[in-house]
């Protein structure tokens, strides 16, 4: 009874982090176009930070809780499926582009957090400690590299900003020239943009949803673990890490069928970037490191491998295509195949 009671929790937390995120994205957004901002822009940061509000959430609350191991391997998990599962189910749907910027400049950087991250916490195996261990200067890194990143974001997003204004007004110049019936159907077409009070209260709300649910979610799925006997570790590996997955994967599949492949693309690579700048840097410098913690240098792995193949893939063709698409699902069912029958051996 006592279990069946925690998944009806687990779901209920699910529902309120998804609904929660989803509201989140759309008021965000809203509040962003009405600052011009690029699409690609708009998906590496306020739909990547909106999307990734529930890996924080549940981190924080799994740092207070004393587990880290399930702060850890949520952040883990979640990386992996943000390339394998998501990429790799939204390109199976539309064949995704990726811009040059975005291969010679976002996925470095998320490259280079990666493998800060994996150093940072495989203090056994490279730094020849006695134990692995996450602590407040490792966070203090991981967050001052997210920062650098983020200066470089606000940057160019005055650039592309200043650049869009130009673009508009000589549009706007030209438009005059246009034949008047084809400019009334694509006025006709264009959505209008979200008020700025609705925006904000869709921000509000959405907040509100992403912290209950990770609270639900983080609660019930530690005592099914120890209920059933599996470690948090692989708990946070599979089920709140695709818990709270399930935001980018909905956005970046809407965003596929309907076209939005910069959203897509950027919402994966922003969501990974802050996942381990600010759901992993700050936690651990604000409230304290996590003295020791036990995973499997397969996790880490995979998390690395899934990064270079996606650099890989978009290097070669400047894009994803359905048959990458379905190489990283192939990869996403070895991968987790393994994590789960490893789990429960």
């Amino acid at each position: 009874m006592e279990i069946l009671l925690q998944i009806i929790l687990l779901i209920v937390g699910f529902v309120l982090l998804i609904k929660g995120a989803d509201v989140f994205v759309d008021g965000s957004s809203g509040v962003a176009t009405r600052f011009g901002m690029p699409k690609i822009l708009i998906g590496l940061t306020i739909v990547a930070f909106g999307t990734s509000a529930p890996e924080f959430a549940v981190s924080v609350k799994s740092l207070l809780a004393g587990t880290g191991d399930m702060m850890l391997g949520n952040i883990v998990g979640s990386n992996i499926l943000n390339i394998l599962l998501i990429l790799g189910a939204a390109s199976l749907i539309r064949p995704l582009p990726v811009k040059n910027s975005t291969l010679k400049k976002e996925i470095p950087i998320m490259i280079l957090l990666t493998v800060m991250l994996a150093i940072l916490m495989c203090d056994v195996l490279l730094q020849a400690g006695d134990h692995n261990s996450f602590t407040r200067q490792d966070g203090a890194v991981l967050v001052v590299a997210f920062s650098i990143f983020m200066y470089y974001l606000i940057a160019t997003t005055r650039r592309r900003i200043r650049k869009n204004k130009e673009e508009a007004a000589e549009k706007k110049e030209n438009k005059a020239l246009e034949a008047e019936t084809e400019s009334a159907k694509e006025d006709s077409e264009e959505k209008p943009p979200m008020k700025l009070w609705k925006a904000v209260l869709f921000v509000v709300i959405g907040i509100a949803g992403i912290i209950i649910g990770s609270n639900c979610v983080v609660d019930s799925a530690s005592k099914i673990a120890s209920i059933i006997g599996i470690s948090d570790a692989i708990i946070a590996l599979t089920v709140v890490a695709l818990g709270t997955s399930l935001p980018e994967l909905v956005t970046s599949i809407i965003a596929a069928r309907k076209n939005e492949c910069d959203i897509a693309i950027g919402n994966v690579v922003g969501s990974n970037i802050f996942n381990i700048g600010i759901v992993a840097g700050v936690p651990a410098f604000v409230i304290g490191g996590i003295p020791s913690f036990s995973f499997s240098y397969i996790d880490v792995a995979a998390m690395l491998l899934s990064t270079v193949l996606l650099f890989f893939f978009t290097w070669k063709d400047r894009r994803i295509g359905r048959k990458e698409g379905a190489f990283f699902l192939a990869v996403f069912i070895a991968y987790y195949s393994y994590v789960i029958i490893n789990g429960l051996n």
